[in-house]
């Protein structure tokens, strides 16, 4: 290649900034909220800004931009559900001032943080109650499941031991289940974040100027003058160790905090669903109980009760209603399986 050649990641990065300019102005023309819509207007100027930079030295005149495909599906998701719903596809596709877009107005007025440190301190700590809640949802499904499927086979007159045999088979096939998605689900989100801070990485290297303007334009959309935004982002900028974290909170809209580990992920919930599955096996364990079956119904509406109450905590809904709210689901739901079963079990006795 000459050295009057442009490599022919030049031309991608193109594409991408020009593209990434696109979605910026279908996302404006949609946002109820003139400021960021004016934020966004303003970065899609930024992107194709930075395409120009991209393009420049070129011995050969620039294609005509076409979005792609996927460009094509992710504006037709913008105008039809908009830009909040599809927040990780958006931070995907190089779309920065995700963190403009939160459901709650009063987040877009928050204080300006006034030191580097306090940058991003008030995500801190939400991946938190989220795990928790992970982890009741978690058991509630295990429980419901595995009760579901011995009052499902218990219904259809199968004995104690084949009942015991099917319930364990249901508990490793669900935590496996749970496990697994949740791995992948944990392993794709750490991917497009490592992906995405990597091109933050090397646009910050290649371009810091546009850069601290993007990241500018952000804060100004949340109520900062423009001159003191910019004086902001660059004080941010320039301290290497939390320019990329800044980066990727405020224009990715991604929170580092809530990675964590996928195999740390996939054995929590193989834990909670395992937990929660293992509670209607009980009464057929050890000594034999004159009515199992029975006790796994008692057992389970307890359980029940117990989720809904913890859940009451996130909801700020009454704890006793939120119990009483999950029994009645939970029951209706075995009562319906059991009911199946025992339909199965005529219909197959019937010559």
């Amino acid at each position: 290649m000459s050295e009057s050649s442009p490599p022919a990641e030049s031309l991608d990065a193109w594409h991408e900034e020009m593209q990434s300019a696109w979605l910026y102005r279908i996302i404006a023309v949609d946002e109820p909220d003139p400021k960021i819509a004016a934020m966004f207007s303003a970065l899609a100027g930024a992107a194709e800004a930075q395409a120009t930079i991209w393009a420049a030295g070129r011995t050969t005149p620039l294609p005509p931009f076409v979005p792609t495909l996927r460009g094509h599906i992710v504006a037709w998701l913008i105008r039809r559900v908009g830009p909040r719903a599809i927040k990780p596809v958006l931070a995907s596709m190089k779309v920065r001032g995700l963190s403009a877009l939160q459901a709650n107005s009063a987040v877009l007025e928050h204080a300006m943080p006034t030191q580097v440190s306090e940058v991003g301190a008030r995500h801190r700590g939400v991946g938190r109650s989220g795990n928790l809640r992970a982890a009741v949802f978690g058991v509630n499904d295990g429980l419901v499941s595995n009760t579901c499927l011995i009052l499902g086979v218990a219904g259809a007159g199968t004995q104690n031991g084949a009942i015991l045999t099917t319930a364990f088979a249901g508990l490793l096939a669900g935590a496996a289940s749970m496990a697994s998605g949740e791995y992948v689900s944990m392993r794709a989100q750490r991917e497009v974040f490592e992906s995405q801070i990597a091109l933050e990485r090397a646009e910050l290297e290649s371009y810091p100027e546009e850069e601290i303007e993007e990241l500018a334009l952000i804060y100004h959309a949340r109520g900062l003058d423009l001159e003191a935004a910019r004086q902001f982002a660059r004080n941010l900028i320039n301290d290497p160790v939390h320019a990329l974290d800044t980066l990727a909170r405020e224009e990715l809209g991604l929170n580092p905090d809530d990675l964590g580990s996928p195999w740390g992920a996939a054995a929590a919930s193989f834990a909670a669903f395992g937990a929660g599955a293992l509670l209607p096996i009980l009464p057929f364990l050890g000594t034999e109980s004159a009515h199992p079956v029975v006790m796994t119904g008692l057992i389970a509406i307890a359980g029940l009760f117990a989720i809904g109450a913890a859940l009451s905590l996130f909801t700020g809904r009454p704890a006793l209603w939120s119990g009483a709210r999950m029994v009645l689901i939970g029951v209706g739901a075995g009562l319906t399986t059991f009911a199946i079963g025992h339909l199965f079990q005529v219909t197959l006795s019937t010559p």
